[in-house]
């Protein structure tokens, strides 16, 4: 079965907030049980916090850190968590999904850059700079007014920061002109962990062409994402709109720009791939539509793993 990385879901908010939930066997769509029927290597783990709700994101991250550790320490003989490339692969060798830790709203980091380091410190290793709201580094797009606002100053120290550090940037969320900014002074490849092409589906969450191919040339990945509003409309997140956006972006960036980024456990409409336990769905589609099992194993995990071995 193929090996498959996946950039982005919101599985740990289910679980700091409903405390019955574990992360071994739960009714969402990440569980461990799921994860490794579904031959994930690699599972991304966003700390997502809603600003309207959490004014205090930083203490709001903080928890919910806190209980991603207590989830792995029980856990620790199936799944553990990664901070590079080398212990992806020692985590492999061991029979070990790996986990990686994300924050979902550069909030949390609350203006201040010591923040973002003790993140890193305790093992943040991907950062999504915004989320529907604007903060400390930028604005997010989920709002055409914000399109042309860009990173603030801080943000700009950010991406700087994240660089120095070994930090994956990501621009899922972030208004275009944010976008354009991190294309500009980052010197490693960022990442859209979950977004699609807006020449297909024309949602701000989604990137344009021009971006696609920016982001390819910067030798970054976007990660499909499944929800229905960013594929096709529907209420239903159909596997055949999946397609089309892959194909588009194929046709656009090329092939190295491809990932998976599921947004599972964040996603409000009916699932045709509605856990980790089915993502083969995906790679059968993939086979079926013409693609070779190299380019599938590239979008599936090696695009991504590139990423992972070039930013940590």
């Amino acid at each position: 079965m193929m090996q498959i990385i996946d950039l982005h879901c919101d599985t740990m908010m289910h679980l700091i907030d409903q405390g019955q939930l574990n992360l071994k066997k739960n009714n969402l769509s990440v569980d461990i049980e799921k994860l490794k029927s579904g031959n994930v290597l690699a599972q991304f783990f966003a700390l997502y916090i809603d600003l309207a709700q959490y004014p205090n994101a930083l203490q709001r991250c903080l928890s919910m850190l806190d209980r991603f550790y207590q989830e792995i320490d029980v856990n620790s003989r199936e799944i553990a968590l990664a901070r590079n490339i080398q212990e992806l692969s020692s985590n492999q060798q061991a029979g070990k999904i790996s986990a990686f830790l994300t924050i979902e709203e550069g909030g949390a980091l609350q203006g201040h850059l010591e923040n973002l380091r003790n993140f890193y410190r305790l093992g943040v290793r991907l950062l999504t700079l915004t989320w529907n709201y604007p903060n400390e580094i930028g604005y997010p797009n989920c709002e055409s007014q914000y399109s042309t606002k860009g990173l603030t100053d801080f943000g700009q120290q950010v991406v700087h920061e994240m660089n120095q550090l070994g930090m994956i940037i990501d621009v899922s969320h972030l208004s275009d002109q944010g976008f354009y900014d991190v294309a500009h002074l980052s010197s490693k490849p960022f990442v859209a962990s979950h977004s699609n092409g807006r020449a297909v589906r024309d949602h701000g969450r989604n990137l344009s062409d021009e971006m696609i191919r920016c982001l390819a040339q910067k030798g970054g990945v976007m990660g499909i994402n499944f929800s229905g509003n960013f594929l096709g409309g529907s209420k239903i997140s159909k596997i055949d709109d999946m397609i089309v956006h892959i194909k588009h972006i194929y046709h656009v960036g090329g092939l190295d720009v491809l990932s998976i980024g599921t947004d599972f456990d964040g996603i409000n409409y009916t699932l045709e791939i509605g856990n980790s336990g089915e993502l083969f769905k995906l790679i059968e589609a993939l086979s079926k539509n013409g693609f070779t099992t190299t380019q599938i194993e590239k979008i599936a995990y090696k695009n991504t793993l590139r990423v992972i071995k070039e930013c940590l």
